[in-house]
């Protein structure tokens, strides 16, 4: 994963924190309460919405670690929820769809959620979804290497987990902050889709490799990769992606 490759004194520890908490929103109470059922196992505290308009109250009064956002919901849909949510922070989002067209997927992603679930979906496979998120954010970075990675104009903060461009902020989400990272530590090396896969979302994601072609495009714009010719985050055909120094 993102250390895995390192020759840089990298190594990983998961932080005590308090009890994690995921808001659940769904317009349908028996899904919500389905979905409590298996996460209260767990030993998560849920947070229940059942509209957008709540889903948005509650994720700015309760800070939840994950969200499970549904993408049809009363009052603002699920996806203004997602695209709210990401202008004001980079709260982990799981979306819940019953479309299964690949755009439809697509979409959801495009606007800022890091993982989707299609309906009807099992429980025990959203708890492992939940679960390969939680253990992504606590995972905390101890150095005995550089406390940054640079590329051309480009800066990564290994500590604040932050990025710059020509010194000026980028706005990452989660995902897109592990690819960025991912591609910077070893540039050259072609990763295959599946690869990558694996370092955004864990080894134990079941979900659709597409997904990284929508996070590498989205990347590719916030770092300015022209994505009609990109020059940085270069598409090797056949294979998947590869970082290309300046």
């Amino acid at each position: 994963m993102v250390g895995h490759a390192s020759g840089q004194g990298i190594r990983y520890m998961y932080m005590e924190r308090k009890r994690k908490q995921v808001l659940v929103v769904d317009d349908d109470r028996k899904t919500v309460e389905l979905i409590k059922l298996y996460l209260d196992r767990e030993g998560y505290k849920v947070i229940k919405a059942y509209t957008g308009p709540e889903a948005l109250a509650c994720a700015r009064t309760m800070k939840p670690d994950v969200i499970i956002l549904d993408l049809m919901l009363p009052g603002m849909d699920g996806i203004s929820v997602c695209r709210t949510l990401r202008e004001e922070s980079d709260v982990a989002v799981l979306m819940l769809t019953a479309r299964a067209s690949e755009e439809d997927r697509l979409k959801g992603l495009d606007i800022g959620a890091d993982d989707y679930i299609v309906k009807p979906f099992s429980p025990r496979e959203l708890t492992a979804r939940v679960r390969a998120v939680m253990r992504r954010l606590s995972l905390v970075v101890h150095r005995g290497g550089p406390a940054e990675l640079r590329s051309g104009d480009l800066r990564v903060d290994l500590v604040s987990q932050e990025a710059y461009r020509g010194g000026e902020k980028i706005k990452l989400a989660p995902v897109e902050y592990r690819l960025l990272v991912a591609l910077m530590r070893e540039p050259g090396r072609v990763f295959t889709r599946e690869q990558l896969v694996e370092v955004i979302f864990g080894p134990d994601y079941g979900g659709y490799d597409r997904t990284v072609d929508v996070h590498i495009l989205k990347l590719r714009r916030k770092i300015g990769d022209d994505p009609g010719s990109p020059r940085t985050i270069v598409t090797v055909h056949g294979f998947g992606y590869k970082w290309n120094r300046p």
